[in-house]
């Protein structure tokens, strides 16, 4: 065991049934809706049967590229599709998987690649690939680096490759989202990244036991909008995502002490008469909350103080 290794953080705990749990779904009800991603401007969906296919043509990708049983692929990114294919196809494999904030820059970013010394990473943007590159980490250790943006390029004995390197086969034709169905469909909905680095084992085990679709937005500047489009009936969030998502309701409720928020305030506290009740409805599609039931927040306090009263009845429902 090398030194390096000795301080890299552990790995991602993920369900010990993911898989079988995934071929179940496959196998209950191909043809529904597993997930919902906006991409693009452009809503795209992925039925069950779709993501296990994924997940085979990940796994032999990553398989051609070298990654096997003890390898460790390092995730940066959004929550979305191709980073939950990915981390069940190194699943498969015997591979461990950690995760690597995708808000890293400068010193605390250098530190990161230092301590972890990844031989695979996903990094989902861009941006952040060149935030990898500037980082000033030794590149001599070997890395292969997927990303759907970047362009494919040698940097010392870095190799930085397009995302469909690791996807064998014929691509799948992803299909336009059935408004229809994605209307009555339970969904989960989680707008959250590698940053909250339990995320992904809670993500991962909400999905696959309780086989409900999950859709993600396409950024965190659109999620607002994405969540009204979707109308999730649930929410999956750490408890920085949920204060941020009280600062966004503040934000866009009228002013604190104005006639407008009196009202709002007015119609929480009692929406059973019909005016209440209309008021009501109308600030819950603003926020996308027309069908919300609860609020899944593993490490949130629903009594704290900071909670948007739009938000708290939710949280005290599955507290």
């Amino acid at each position: 065991m090398s030194v390096h290794s000795l301080n890299r953080s552990a790995p991602v705990s993920l369900p010990a049934a993911a898989l079988q749990q995934l071929r179940r779904w496959a196998a209950e009800r191909p043809l529904r809706i597993a997930l919902r991603h906006r991409r693009l401007g452009e809503w795209k969906a992925w039925r069950w049967i779709d993501v296990l296919r994924e997940v085979e043509r990940a796994a032999a990708g990553l398989r051609e590229q070298g990654f096997g049983a003890g390898s460790r692929l390092l995730l940066c990114g959004a929550y979305e599709p191709s980073l939950l294919v990915l981390a069940l196809a190194a699943h498969e494999l015997g591979g461990e998987l950690s995760t690597l904030s995708r808000l890293a820059r400068g010193d605390a970013l250098r530190e990161q690649l230092r301590r972890e010394r990844p031989a695979f990473a996903y990094v989902q943007r861009r941006e952040q690939v060149e935030h990898w590159l500037r980082a000033g980490v030794e590149q001599t250790l070997p890395l292969r680096l997927f990303s759907a943006q970047a362009l494919p390029r040698k940097v010392g004995a870095w190799d930085v490759l397009p995302l469909d390197r690791v996807f064998a086969g014929e691509p799948l034709e992803r299909g336009r989202l059935a408004w229809r169905e994605a209307a009555r469909d339970a969904v989960l909905w989680c707008e959250e990244g590698t940053e909250w680095r339990e995320g992904l084992s809670q993500l991962l085990s909400r999905w696959l036991e309780q086989g409900e679709a999950l859709a993600f937005p396409e950024s965190n500047e659109s999620a607002a909008r994405d969540r009204r489009d979707i109308a999730p009936t649930a929410l999956l969030a750490s408890a920085p995502r949920l204060h941020s998502l009280a600062a966004d309701i503040e934000a866009r409720l009228a002013p604190a002490g104005s006639w407008r928020r009196r009202l709002c305030d007015w119609t929480l506290s009692d929406a059973r008469t019909p005016p209440r009740r209309w008021l009501k409805a109308r600030v819950r599609r603003l926020l996308g909350f027309q069908r919300l039931q609860r609020i899944d927040a593993p490490s949130a306090d629903p009594r704290a103080p900071t909670q948007s009263s739009w938000l708290r009845p939710y949280l005290e429902r599955v507290a």
